[in-house]
């Protein structure tokens, strides 16, 4: 058999869930009375144009801020690239005074190896008797002998002492360098400190002029929307009373019927300013309204007679329906009962014919010799 109980697509039911919810929603949209505007709403278009132009104007003000915030960190930005180059340029000065003073060619103390003369020029031509190219065969120098041993001592002392010197020069020069170095970056960070205190107030100076705007904008907002409102309710109220003067001195609350006729037809009437029928026309109208209850009273007379007169000859028809019906079952019946007694009567001849055939006429019954003349016979 087929199966009837087959469970539906859970997709097809999804989609028309949501489409039922989707019109069940649009219809709450249309006939919610309490969401539903006809028309336009003057005062709530006039609300946003004035939230407009307060958003703006509050834009502006929040970007000249902004613009006056980035005129003052472009100058400090430009005071600290310019304290920074002047900062740059004494290091340098400082450095070339350095290497003009301590470092000339006369006091170095590396070898010059772009210098091919230099070991020529240690060794003078003649130095005496200490001369060191004398060697042992001029009997000048013997090994182990040091005849300049005193010059040489205070010569080390010398260069030693002009060493010692140096550095400590040097480290006085390097101390003073970074004392000055610590000094200028002080100096810097307390005057970033004082331009940022600076910037900090002029910003909460710029963030209570616009919030002191703001304020005094709303404020002028308020007042004129007061105002226009006031002036409204002014107008308003002088409508009102020039219409209810009107309504008063006019004749639309007058019981003049003359005002209702029309000045081309008098025998019209203007329908907004018709103020009810005469006393002659209403007699007149009741007048009619009687002759049409006294006429519709008669037809109700007659209809109901003859509504009774139909009941009668219904009440009668009925009664003759219940006697044919009557004679009809009663001929049914005896139609019935001669019926049976006929089929009766058929019934016994039908058995006597049956037994007549089955006693008398079908007693002998047929040999092979009888079937075998009857096929002959047919061929």
């Amino acid at each position: 058999m087929y199966k009837v109980d087959l469970s539906a697509d859970p997709k097809e039911v999804a989609a028309i869930e949501a489409r039922r919810n989707r019109e069940k929603e649009r219809q709450s949209r249309f006939f919610n009375v309490q969401t539903r505007v006809m028309g336009v709403d003057v005062k709530a278009l006039n609300s946003q144009v004035e939230e407009r132009k307060l958003r703006e104007a509050t834009e502006q003000s929040k970007e000249a801020a902004y613009g006056t915030y980035q005129k003052q960190y472009d100058l400090v930005a430009q005071m600290l690239e310019k304290e920074q180059a002047e900062r740059t340029r004494r290091l340098a000065k400082k450095l070339q005074k350095f290497r003009e003073q301590k470092q000339q060619l006369k006091s170095s103390r590396e070898f010059d190896l772009w210098n091919s003369s230099q070991l020529w020029m240690e060794f003078p031509a003649c130095l005496g008797h200490s001369d060191p190219p004398c060697g042992p065969a001029s009997l000048q120098c013997f090994a182990g002998e040091d005849l300049e041993r005193a010059t040489y001592l205070k010569m080390q002392q010398e260069q030693f002492r002009n060493g010692l010197e140096r550095q400590l020069q040097e480290q006085r020069q390097v101390r003073a360098d970074e004392k000055c170095t610590d000094m200028l970056n002080d100096q810097l960070r307390l005057a970033m400190d004082m331009r940022a205190a600076q910037l900090a107030k002029l910003e909460e100076s710029c963030r209570v002029a616009m919030m002191s705007a703001t304020a005094s904008a709303n404020k002028a907002q308020a007042a004129e929307l007061a105002e226009r409102q006031r002036h409204e309710w002014q107008h308003e109220q002088e409508a009102n009373f020039m219409e209810i003067q009107n309504q008063i001195t006019s004749d639309l609350l007058t019981e003049n019927p003359q005002v209702a006729q029309h000045p081309m037809a008098p025998h019209r009437v203007l329908p907004y300013c018709w103020k009810g029928m005469t006393p002659e026309q209403r007699a007149a109208i009741r007048k009619v309204q009687e002759v049409q209850y006294h006429e519709k009273e008669a037809q109700r007379q007659a209809d109901q007679a003859q509504d009774a007169k139909w009941e009668s000859q219904n009440f009668c028809l009925a009664q003759a329906t219940m006697e044919l019906e009557e004679q009809e079952r009663e001929l049914c019946a005896e139609f019935q009962r001669g019926l049976g007694s006929f089929n009766q009567q058929l019934d016994k001849e039908q058995k006597a014919q049956q037994n007549y055939l089955n006693s008398i006429i079908y007693t002998n019954q047929p040999t092979a010799q009888y079937y075998l003349q009857f096929n002959t016979s047919s061929r």
